[in-house]
């Protein structure tokens, strides 16, 4: 394909790391193999970049780094301000960008981080085909589950949907939606929030993604051999919207003998969870190991059999990539990024009407992938299938380069 000469709009951006910096990365490191690459992002992710583009040059792959004003940057000390930066920024990168497309002449722009639909990429405004997201943030909890949080949770939900309705009516954002030649986004949910905000062309496709390096090491992880026994994991921070409260009274209600829970990660709802254990006599069954280094991480994936993952809005999901990739099914709620990742051959996908009704199908999953190992092993097998195919980096980055040469020839 044509090379074209695109510009990357990646405020987070930095290579060994997951989550958004690593969107930012992966996306450039595989789309340079296509195209000519200038890709804008923040002052602070400079070291990571060069130490990792001194090992492995890639030819075709330029950064430029900006930054808001200094004032900025010092209110968003320890990333208390982040949306406030991140906000600047954008007009930061702007500015830069539009003296760098009198020189260089794009052919393609393109937002990769960060994924939040409900702030403006001010790049949109650019006289060039301006491709936004993957993005996200659309999703919320649903009102039934509401009834479970504390109130430090039902303030972060009321905040977090404020902040993305205030969002909405900036009349920025509407710009870049109408703006954009493309929108991709992670969820129906959100979808649905960029068409009313007028974005013409939507189309869903997942932010999250594994290299072919961690799909192969994921891959290598052998199946549990001890067939008496079945432990369930959940690996996440412990945030009321995480759902983990959930996923501890299904595996209370399963009671499934042989059966453990092994629960990854740290937040403030630690407390909260460890009551429900003991209140529910499970302790002897339920360990919670706080939150891990990756390898240590990925050796409890391997000592388990089935991810469970009763998250309430999660835009990506990377943690079911991650055990579909392990060959440990997920068991998640039907809502967000997870539902889009997990197939019927590779997983369960709990309906989330109603707290009571959601732990019984969580229930009801766990005890039937623990009383069936046929299924736990197809399942097993199509998920590790299923990442390869469609989730991988490389993948990923040859499809959306086809993407920019054909936005490419149409403008043309």
């Amino acid at each position: 394909m044509k090379r074209l000469k695109v510009l990357i709009s990646a405020y987070a951006c930095r290579p060994g790391e997951g989550s958004e910096p690593g969107v930012g990365w992966n996306v450039v490191r595989e789309l340079v193999e296509y195209h000519d690459l200038w890709v804008l992002t923040r002052s602070d992710n400079r070291t990571s970049i060069e130490l990792a583009l001194t090992r492995d040059p890639l030819p075709g792959l330029h950064f430029i780094y900006c930054d808001p004003p200094l004032l900025v940057q010092r209110l968003n000390y320890n990333y208390k301000l982040v949306h406030l930066h991140y906000y600047a920024w954008q007009i930061a990168a702007y500015m830069v960008a539009r003296n760098l497309h009198k020189e260089i002449n794009f052919d393609i722009v393109h937002h990769v981080t960060y994924v939040r639909y409900s702030s403006p990429s001010f790049l949109a405004l650019l006289p060039v085909p301006f491709i936004w997201g993957t993005v996200g943030g659309g999703e919320s909890a649903p009102k039934a589950f509401w009834e479970d949080f504390s109130w430090r949770g039902k303030v972060y939900e009321l905040t977090r949907s404020l902040a993305h309705r205030i969002g909405e009516l900036d009349p920025f954002t509407r710009l870049t939606a109408r703006r954009s030649i493309l929108v991709r986004a992670t969820t129906e949910e959100t979808a649905t929030r960029l068409r009313q905000m007028g974005a013409k062309d939507v189309e869903i496709f997942p932010e999250s993604g594994l290299s072919e390096v961690e799909i192969e090491q994921l891959a290598q992880i052998p199946l549990p051999i001890d067939r008496s026994n079945i432990r369930f994991i959940s690996m996440a921070r412990l945030l009321h919207w995480k759902g983990l409260h959930l996923g501890i009274r299904a595996f209370a209600r399963a009671n499934i003998p042989n059966s453990e829970y092994w629960i990854l990660g740290d937040g403030v709802e630690k407390q909260r969870l460890e009551a429900l254990v003991v209140s529910l006599g499970i302790e002897d069954r339920v360990k919670f190991w706080g939150r891990l280094p990756r390898q240590d991480t990925l050796q409890k994936l391997a000592e388990s059999t089935v991810l469970l993952h009763p998250s309430l809005h999660d835009s990506g999901g990377w943690v079911c990539l991650e055990a579909m990739a392990a060959g440990r099914p997920p068991i998640c709620l039907n809502l967000g990024g997870p539902a889009t990742q997990v197939t019927t051959e590779t997983g369960f996908k709990i309906s989330a009407q109603t707290p009571d009704l959601a732990v019984a199908g969580l229930a009801a999953a766990m005890t039937q992938l623990a009383g069936d190992r046929e299924l736990l092993a197809s399942m097993s097998q199509a998920g590790r299938e299923r990442v390869k195919e469609v989730y991988s980096w490389q993948h990923k980055g040859y499809l959306l380069a086809q993407l920019y040469s054909t936005i490419g020839c149409v403008d043309e």
